[in-house]
């Protein structure tokens, strides 16, 4: 026996019909037929037998039901895991990002693990530019990025959309009014511990255009201190501006890019748990609110 031998049963226990029967799973009359008879070998029973034109079933039958039902019911919930209760839930949970992330979005998260799930704990790790070893090695649990990977054990979810804007001191000097002179002034950047460029230089670059970038730093909090005081540019996230990059004057970028889109992404061995499940739920609500 197997579970879809008792779907058959089921099935025709509950339409009083072969033929209907097969219409509901899907299935052909003999290849349901076929799947009673073995039913009726393994059980001893005749399960359903011949009444006026159409079929009745046993006394067996009709007392094995309910029993049956409450089997695959079983199944099911054991395929979902044990359900999850938030407020008795004690796990720790751990999200790769980087500091423009994880300050746009993880303490909000934090209050809401606080107020309904206080046995659930946070750990951020640094994420630079993430790739999917991050979540097949279990090194996290769960990916803040704009860059979705292109493989199929990797899932993903749009969280928020924000744009690319220079950031400036506007004690020290005017916001560039062209490209050319974005592209003459001096610039403090990001270069990722691993090496990796922002997405924006990486596009400049691919255009064959350069800009004066006279400091890195390797996150996005080094910017803040670079920029006060002096005339230097800084290109981020416009979602800056209530966090590492309050209180600086902003400008449009004098040339086109596209948006950034904040994903989150996780391994698919994670898609179904429950646990997993409701804090991934937890982080889109966050981020819808940021919008608002």
């Amino acid at each position: 026996m197997d579970t879809r031998s008792l779907e058959v049963f089921l099935a025709v226990l509950k339409e009083n019909s072969v033929s209907r029967a097969a219409d509901t799973l899907g299935m052909s009359q003999s290849a349901v037929s076929h799947t009673l008879e073995r039913l009726r070998k393994a059980l001893g029973d005749p399960l359903f037998v011949k009444s006026g034109r159409g079929i009745a079933p046993t006394r067996y039958a009709i007392k094995t039901g309910p029993h049956v039902r409450q089997i695959l019911d079983e199944l099911q919930s054991l395929s979902q895991g044990p359900p999850f209760e938030p407020a008795t839930a004690t796990f720790t949970f751990t999200i790769a990002a980087n500091d423009y992330q994880r300050d746009l979005l993880l303490p909000a998260l934090m209050r809401s693990l606080s107020e309904k799930a206080p046995g659930i704990r946070l750990q951020v790790i640094p994420s630079g530019i993430p790739g999917p070893a991050m979540l097949r090695d279990d090194i996290c649990d769960l990916i803040i990025t704009p860059h979705a990977p292109d493989t199929a054990d990797i899932v993903q979810k749009s969280l928020l959309r924000d744009r690319m804007v220079i950031f400036y001191d506007a004690s020290q000097r005017h916001p560039p009014g062209n490209l050319a002179e974005y592209l003459r002034a001096r610039h403090v950047d990001v270069l990722f511990s691993g090496g990796e460029h922002t997405g924006l230089e990486n596009s400049l670059q691919g255009r064959g255009l350069s800009r004066d970038i006279v400091v890195t730093v390797p996150n996005f909090s080094g910017l803040p201190e670079f920029l006060r005081g002096t005339n230097l540019l800084a290109s981020a996230p416009l979602g800056m501006q209530h966090q590492l990059l309050r209180g600086f004057a902003t400008a449009p970028l004098p040339f086109e890019y596209r948006e950034v889109n904040l994903l989150m992404i996780w391994h698919q061995r994670y898609q179904t748990d429950a646990g997993h499940r409701w804090l991934r739920n937890e982080l889109a609500r966050v981020a819808r609110a940021q919008t608002h």
